[in-house]
C-alpha cells in the first residue's frame, strides 16, 4: 500500500475559456515537471502548452484531445488528465472521467456556473466523484464571491467550503486568506506567467499588512469571512470524499497565484486510488490483488515519426510489470504487455512497473478497443465506459478516387479512437461513409488529421439527420428494407456490421415506431448477448 496511497489520479474540467489548460500548465510548473509554463494561445513568439500537443489544438487555441501528464511532487505520484472543454469533444471528457478518482472544476469568477460546467458536474456527481473547485481570474472583474458560493450550493446542489478567501477582486485584488493556515498571501502580477509567482505571507493581524492592503478592502473581506464562519458549511472530509461537499480555492492561474495552495490542498485531501466496480463486484485497489485495468482512450499518431497507436490503461488493482502477460477479456487472448510507456503529453518513456491509479500507455496492440479489460483474473471485467448517441451526421467524400485507400486506412484508425462513428448506407450503392459525432467540430478534426497524418484530402457534406437507432439483430432486414420508411430515413450498418436506422428528427423516429411496433430499436449498439 506504500506504493498506492501516494498516488493521485484526477482530471481538470471546465467550460471553455475558464482557464482549465492554463491551470494544467501551472500545475506542471509548480510540480517541477516543466521549467517554464507554456501559453495556451501558442502565438509565434510563445511556447505552446504541454497538454495541447496536437498541431490543430495549437492553431485553434483549444483542447481537442484529453492528455495524460504524470509527474512526482512532494512524495506524491500525480496522474493528471487534461480534458477538452468544448462540448463537441465532451464524449472524450466523459470517458476520461471513468479513469479518475477526483476532479478539479475550474470556474470563471466573472461568469460563474456555465452550461458545460453544469453538464460535467452532473456526470461527476452521478458517479460520486469527489470535486474540488478552483474559482479563477480573480484579478479581473468578478461576481461577488459570496454569490459564487451560492451558485455552487443552489445551482449545482453541492455544499461549498472555501479553503481560502479573496481579499478584494479585479483591480482591488490584494491576495488570499488561507482559512486553515490563518495567513494572508499577497498577490503580485507575474508578467507572462512563465515563472512561479513571488508570494509574501503575513498573519491576519500583522501591522506590516497595512502597507500592502487597502484597509476598506481588508475590512470587507473580514466581514465576509465572519459570515462564513457563522453561517457557512463546516469542513467535512467524509462529505468531500463522497462528492457531497466541494473545497473551494480562489486564485489567478494566469498569474500563477493560488495555484500552489490548490495543488497542496488537493493532494492532501483528495482520495488515493479507489476500488472499482466489475462484473463480479468491487475490486480493491491493492498491490497483492490480481492485476487488472481498463482502456479508456485510444490515440493514433502521437509520434509523427511512426504510425503507431497507443491505448491508455487505468490500472485498477495489482501491479504491472513490463513484459508481463494478461488476458484481453473481450477476446480471451493472452497478451504480452511489452511496449508500455509513461506519458507526459506527447512525450513518452518506457515504464517498468505500475500500480493502481497509474495511467500507462500500451503501444502497438491493434485488437484493443475502448472499454476493454486487461486482467490476469478472467473473472474481472470492467464495464466503465459510457456510450453517447451521436447528434450530428455528415457524408465524407473523397474528391480524388486514387486516395480512397489512404482515406479508408486513416479513417479505420481514427474510428478506433472513438471520436466519431461511421455508418454505411444500405441499398444505396455508394461507398461514401456517413460520419456521426456528438458535435460537428469532431468532423473538422477528422478531416484535418486525415489530410495531415494520412495524406487523404476529403470533402464534407453536412446532412439533416439527427438520430440513429440500432436495430435488434433478430430483425429481418430484407423485410424491413422493403417497407416504406419515412422521408430522409435510411437503413445503414455500423463498422461492426450491426444494422441501424438514421432519422432526420424525432418526428420521423416516432412515426416509424408507430408504424412498425414489432421492430426493436436501441440508442446504442445491442450487447453481444442479444446477437447470439
Amino acid at each position: 500500500m506504500s506504493k498506492i496511497t501516494p498516488r493521485r489520479t484526477f482530471a481538470i474540467i471546465s467550460h471553455p475559456d475558464a482557464g482549465k489548460t492554463t491551470l494544467t500548465e501551472k500545475f506542471l510548473l509548480y510540480g517541477g515537471a516543466v521549467q517554464l509554463a507554456g501559453s495556451v494561445t501558442a502565438r509565434r513568439n510563445q511556447r505552446a502548452s504541454t497538454s495541447d500537443w496536437m498541431e490543430l489544438e495549437r492553431k485553434r487555441g483549444i483542447s481537442i484531445s484529453s492528455t495524460v501528464l504524470q509527474f512526482d511532487y512532494n512524495g506524491f505520484r500525480v496522474n493528471l488528465l487534461d480534458t477538452p472543454g468544448h462540448q463537441d469533444f465532451s464524449e472524450d471528457t466523459y470517458r476520461v472521467l471513468t479513469a479518475v478518482d477526483a476532479v478539479i472544476m475550474v470556474i470563471d469568477a466573472a461568469k460563474g456556473i456555465e452550461t458545460q460546467t453544469r453538464k460535467l458536474f452532473e456526470v461527476c456527481h452521478r458517479r460520486g466523484i469527489p470535486i474540488f473547485t478552483f474559482i479563477n481570474k480573480l484579478d479581473h472583474p468578478t461576481k461577488d464571491p459570496l454569490e459564487l458560493l451560492d451558485e455552487l450550493e443552489h445551482v449545482l446542489g453541492i455544499g461549498a467550503y472555501p479553503m481560502n478567501w479573496p481579499i478584494g477582486t479585479g483591480q482591488q485584488f490584494h491576495g488570499l486568506f488561507d482559512r486553515r493556515g490563518k495567513t494572508i498571501h499577497l498577490f503580485e502580477r507575474v508578467s507572462g506567467g512563465e515563472y512561479r509567482a513571488p508570494v509574501e505571507i503575513f498573519g491576519l493581524h500583522d501591522e506590516n499588512m497595512r502597507e500592502h492592503v487597502d484597509a476598506r478592502v481588508l475590512a470587507t473581506a473580514q466581514e465576509e469571512m465572519s459570515m462564513l464562519d457563522g453561517a457557512g458549511f463546516s469542513f467535512d472530509q467524509d462529505a468531500i470524499l463522497t462528492g457531497r461537499q466541494t473545497p473551494v480555492y480562489f486564485g489567478s492561474a494566469k498569474n500563477n497565484f493560488g495555484v500552489q495552495l490548490l495543488l497542496d490542498g488537493y493532494l492532501g485531501f483528495a482520495p488515493d486510488p479507489q476500488p472499482r466496480r466489475s462484473a463480479q463486484g468491487f475490486v480493491p485497489a491493492e498491490e497483492d490483488e490480481a492485476f487488472s485495468g481498463f482502456i479508456f482512450k485510444i490515440q493514433a499518431n502521437m509520434d509523427p515519426r511512426h504510425r503507431d497507436r497507443i491505448a491508455f490503461l487505468r490500472i485498477c488493482s495489482g501491479s504491472f510489470s513490463r513484459d508481463m502477460f494478461a488476458i484481453h477479456a473481450r477476446t480471451g487472448k493472452k497478451i504480452r504487455l511489452s511496449n508500455a510507456a509513461k506519458l507526459f503529453g506527447q512525450q513518452r518513456e518506457t515504464v517498468e512497473e505500475g500500480f493502481p491509479g497509474d495511467i500507462i500507455g500500451l503501444v502497438g496492440h491493434d485488437d484493443f478497443g475502448i472499454g476493454d479489460t486487461l486482467t490476469v483474473d478472467p473473472a474481472i471485467v470492467y464495464d466503465e465506459i459510457p456510450r453517447f448517441p451521436p447528434e450530428c451526421f455528415a457524408l465524407l467524400h473523397s474528391p480524388n478516387p486514387a486516395n480512397y485507400k489512404r482515406l479508408r486506412d486513416g479513417l479505420d484508425q481514427l474510428l478506433q479512437e472513438g471520436v466519431v462513428q461511421s455508418f454505411q448506407l444500405l441499398n444505396s450503392g455508394s461507398r461514401t461513409p456517413v460520419l456521426a459525432a456528438v458535435g460537428p467540430l469532431q468532423f473538422e478534426v477528422v478531416q484535418y488529421r486525415l489530410e495531415n497524418e494520412y495524406g487523404a484530402t476529403t470533402r464534407l457534406e453536412n446532412t439533416d439527420w439527427k438520430l440513429v437507432r440500432w436495430v435488434h439483430p433478430d430483425t429481418d432486414l430484407k423485410q424491413l428494407s422493403s417497407k416504406l420508411l419515412p422521408t430522409t430515413t435510411f437503413l445503414a450498418e455500423d463498422v461492426l456490421k450491426q444494422p441501424a436506422i438514421i432519422f432526420a428528427n424525432d418526428w420521423a423516429l416516432n412515426y416509424f415506431l408507430e408504424q412498425h411496433k414489432e421492430v426493436k430499436l436501441s440508442d446504442e449498439p445491442w450487447p453481444e448477448e442479444s446477437q447470439k
